[in-house]
């Protein structure tokens, strides 16, 4: 028998919550505010999981999504919510994770792009992209928040005729150079034994018996190749980095970002903690004498000393925990500090040195907002100040949140 419930809250990870005798449910596709007729379809100790079965009370921002595969491919999950509320509701998770850590939460602004054609970076799995359940995978031909060039991709390069395995895609008019066919796109398959590793240690086994890899969390790849190296017009700059390793996939929300974090900053010595190919170094360099930049991954430095050609700089090709332990003792009085760390957040070294450092001006992105509410937590006990908080709207109509923390050292 179906159960009625009212939709509460946009809990982390895109559900709603509803209660039935205290018992919290979790409820895919709803919207807060909600009558809904729904069935559990998966009990826990704590908590049950269920299916909408109808819609009793629509909310006013539930719309038609746009997108032939949604609630099919495992990628988008509130294209049924309007672009506007979409973001309140992040906005509202954000916010949540960030009181619960017990930090009083300044108004949060916003930067945000379009909402469809803004993706640039896809992985493909055996040609298609996964589905919801993780069990199959679905051959798109064109998907509604890929840019143009990825769509022109997809749409010119059959099902059948794409390559098996793990396949990176990225493709976006900013693209400097040119890609396959002379068009703004590249692609590359991740078949070095590395990546084949890890992307079998972590597959999933579908109904079929066949596996849908997953891939490496950070890029593992071997030496630089011509034919996978991407470069980007970023704000005036050019940037190169490898298809095969991370790079954002909204490149308009990358700009506006940049920008943010760099306001303001200028002095002699300036921290890239996790820098990657260098995107932030590069402009933390116009204003700074000299920078120092952090990344473990050795192939991403490669990048960033390519991108660094002919500025003052450092790079150290460690993890943040090595920098501290080994170099940090020796490093110059930094005047600002970007930090921009993997999901997990601040390794628990590097969090102890900047709570210590006394550095005036601590700008702190993630891709993950517990974690970030966790450091961010032991940031102000150590003697900072939260001046802004920003939800870096990166991907639309997902639940997906990063944020942009601005920090600066409060006097004695």
């Amino acid at each position: 028998m179906p159960i009625s419930v009212t939709a509460e809250k946009l809990a982390f990870g895109g559900d709603c919550i509803a209660r039935v005798n205290g018992k919290a449910i979790f409820i895919p596709y709803a919207i807060p505010g909600e009558t809904l007729d729904i069935e559990i379809i998966s009990s826990k100790r704590d908590y049950d999981e269920a299916k909408i079965v109808s819609i009793l009370v629509p909310s006013p921002h539930r719309r038609i999504p746009s997108c032939p595969y949604y609630g099919i491919c495992g990628g988008c999950n509130m294209m049924h919510i309007d672009n506007a509320y979409q973001r309140e509701l992040r906005k509202s998770v954000l916010a949540d994770c960030f009181s619960r850590a017990g930090i009083d939460v300044p108004e949060i602004d916003v930067i945000a792009g379009k909402s469809s054609g803004y993706r640039a970076r896809f992985l493909l799995h055996d040609g298609g992209l996964v589905a919801r359940d993780a069990k199959s995978i679905v051959p798109v031909t064109h998907c509604t928040v890929a840019t143009d060039e990825v769509n022109a991709w997809l749409s010119e390069t059959a099902f059948e005729n794409r390559p098996r395995g793990l396949l990176r895609i990225f493709g976006d008019e900013k693209v400097v150079r040119s890609g396959e066919n002379g068009k703004k796109v590249v692609s590359a398959l991740c078949t070095r034994e590395e990546d084949t590793k890890e992307a079998v240690k972590t597959a999933a086994q579908n109904v079929h018996g066949k596996k849908i890899k997953t891939p490496p969390k950070r890029f593992s790849g071997t030496l630089a190749s011509p034919d996978t190296a991407v470069k980007i017009a970023l704000c005036g700059k050019e940037i190169g980095f490898d298809v095969r390793g991370f790079f954002q996939s909204n490149i308009d929300v990358l700009e506006r970002a940049i920008e943010k974090v760099c306001d303001g900053l200028s002095g002699k010595n300036a921290l890239d903690l996790y820098a990657g190919c260098g995107t932030f170094s590069v402009f933390l360099a116009d204003t700074f004498e000299h920078v120092t930049l952090v990344e473990h991954n050795r192939d991403a430095l490669v990048f960033a000393e390519q991108n660094m050609a002919g500025k003052r700089h450092a790079s150290f090709g460690v993890s943040g925990k090595a920098w501290v332990r080994d170099f940090a003792k020796t490093a110059p009085l930094f005047d600002a500090a970007v930090i921009d760390p993997p999901r997990s957040g601040m390794e628990k070294e590097v969090c102890e040195r900047l709570c210590k450092s006394g550095i005036g001006h601590i700008r702190s992105l993630s891709c993950d907002p517990a974690t970030h509410a966790r450091d961010a937590a032991k940031l102000i006990r150590s003697g900072y100040s939260l001046a802004s908080l920003s939800l870096l709207d990166f991907y639309p109509n997902t639940c997906h949140i990063e944020s942009l923390a601005i920090f600066e050292k409060r006097s004695r």
